[in-house]
C-alpha cells in the first residue's frame, strides 16, 4: 500500500525538528537535567520532612519523666538533644544552632502527679519554615505521648480497650520519595511539551528557516503535526528513561499500575500542550518573552492542577476552572495508574477529557498559526 504523501511530509519535518533539537545542546542538557538530577532531587529533598533536627533542652526538673521526654528525641529525626542552661537559649537561638528549645520547668513532675497545671515551653526558630511547621505539631505528639505513658503506669484507673489501628494504603511505610519523584515526572513532561515546541517555532522564526517552510509545498497542519509528534516523541522517550532508570532503580520506588497505560495518557497529554506551546509561540517575539508567558501559564496549571495541593481543599471557583486544563486530568491519571494500579475502566473519563481539551487546544493553535504565518508571508 502506498503511503499517503502527506505522511510522508509530516514524518520529514519531524525528523527535521529532531535534528535541530540534537544541534541544541541547551535544550539537550535541560531535558538531561529535568529527567535526572530534577526527579532525584525532587524525591530525596522533601522540606516537611524532619531529618536531623537540632534541638536542645533546658531540663530544670532532673526528674523520671524529664529524663524519659529527653531521650525521645533521637536520629534521624532529631539530632541528640544538647542539654543548656536557661541563659543559653536566647544566644543558641540568635546565631542558628538550635531550631527547637524545650524549656521543662522545675517540679514539672510532681506538679503533674499531683494533678496541678503545668506547661513545657517550646521555643521555635520559625525563619525555618517548613521545620518548624512540621516539627512543632511532631514535637508536642512526642511529649504528650510521653507523658500520657508516664501517667498510665502511675494512674488507678483502667486504660480504655479500644485501640486506633492505622492502616496506609498504596505507601505502606510513607515514603515521601515515591510521591515526589513521580510527580516531578508528571510536572517535567508538562514543562518541557511547552518550552521545546514553543521554543522549536521561535527558534525557525530566529534563524529565519520559517521563510523557508513557507515557500515549499507544505501546509501549516503539516508544520504543526511534526513538531507536535517530534517534540513529544523526545519527553516520552526522557519520561520513560527517567521512570525506569531515576525513579525505579536509584530511588527504588515501586510502581503499581500499567505503564503502556500511563504513556498513552502522557501522550494525550502532550498532544494537548504542545499545541499550547506552538500557539504561545505564535504570541511572542522572541524567547525572552516566550519564557515570561510560560510562567504566567505553566505555573497555575501545575500549583492547581492537584499535584501539589488537594483539588477538594481549593476554592470551587478554582476547581471548576481547572476543569479546562489539561495538567487537571493529566495528574489524575497519572496518580490513579502509577500510584493505585488504577485501570482503563477507572480512568477513562481523564482521557476523555484530555482528548477533548487536546482537540480543541489543537484547533486554536492552528487558526492562530496559520494567521501567524500568513502575516509573514
Amino acid at each position: 500500500m502506498k503511503k499517503h504523501p502527506a505522511y510522508g511530509t509530516i514524518w520529514r519535518l519531524g525528523i527535521k525538528e529532531l535534528w535541530s533539537l540534537w544541534r541544541d545542546p541547551v535544550m539537550l542538557v535541560l531535558i538531561l537535567f529535568s529527567f535526572t538530577v530534577s526527579v532525584y532531587t525532587a524525591a530525596t529533598a522533601v522540606p516537611e520532612t524532619l531529618h536531623h533536627v537540632s534541638i536542645a533542652i533546658v531540663d530544670e526538673d532532673h526528674s523520671p519523666l524529664s529524663q524519659r521526654i529527653t531521650a525521645a528525641f533521637y536520629p534521624p529525626q532529631f539530632i541528640t538533644p544538647a542539654m543548656i542552661s536557661h541563659e543559653q537559649v536566647d544566644p543558641g537561638m540568635d546565631i542558628g544552632r538550635y531550631a527547637f528549645v524545650l524549656n521543662i520547668p522545675p517540679d514539672f513532675q510532681r506538679d503533674m502527679l499531683a494533678g496541678r497545671p503545668t506547661e513545657i515551653q517550646i521555643n521555635v526558630d520559625a525563619t525555618r519554615m517548613s521545620q518548624a511547621f512540621t516539627g512543632n505539631g511532631n514535637i508536642q505528639q512526642i511529649i504528650q505521648g510521653e507523658i500520657a505513658d508516664f501517667m498510665r503506669g502511675r494512674s488507678q484507673t483502667a486504660s480504655p480497650s479500644a485501640g486506633l489501628a492505622l492502616r496506609a494504603r498504596f505507601n505502606p511505610a510513607l515514603e515521601k520519595s515515591w510521591f515526589g519523584g513521580l510527580m516531578e515526572i508528571i510536572n517535567q513532561i508538562t514543562m518541557l511539551s511547552l518550552i521545546l515546541t514553543g521554543a522549536a517555532l521561535i527558534r525557525e522564526r530566529e534563524h529565519g528557516t520559517i521563510e523557508h517552510l513557507l515557500v515549499m509545498p507544505v501546509t501549516p497542519t503539516q508544520i504543526m503535526l511534526s513538531k507536535v509528534w517530534s517534540m513529544s516523541l523526545v519527553v516520552l522517550a526522557a519520561a520513560a528513561l527517567s521512570l525506569n532508570g531515576v525513579v525505579r532503580g536509584l530511588l527504588g520506588v515501586p510502581i503499581e499500575g500499567s505503564l503502556p497505560l500511563f504513556f498513552a495518557g502522557a501522550a494525550l497529554h502532550l498532544f494537548a500542550m504542545t499545541a499550547m506551546g506552538i500557539w504561545l509561540a505564535t504570541l511572542a517575539r522572541n524567547m525572552p518573552q516566550f519564557g515570561m508567558l510560560m510562567i504566567l501559564i505553566l505555573l497555575p496549571m501545575e500549583m492547581l492542577s492537584g499535584g501539589t495541593t488537594p483539588r477538594e481543599s481549593m476554592p470551587l471557583l478554582a476547581r471548576d476552572l481547572m476543569l479546562a486544563a489539561p495538567t487537571t486530568h493529566f495528574v489524575e491519571l497519572g496518580q490513579a495508574i502509577l500510584y493505585r494500579g488504577a485501570g482503563l475502566d477507572v480512568v477513562w473519563p481523564s482521557f476523555l477529557a484530555l482528548l477533548i481539551i487536546g482537540s480543541l487546544m489543537f484547533h486554536l493553535s492552528l487558526r492562530r498559526f496559520r494567521s501567524t504565518i500568513g502575516s509573514m508571508a
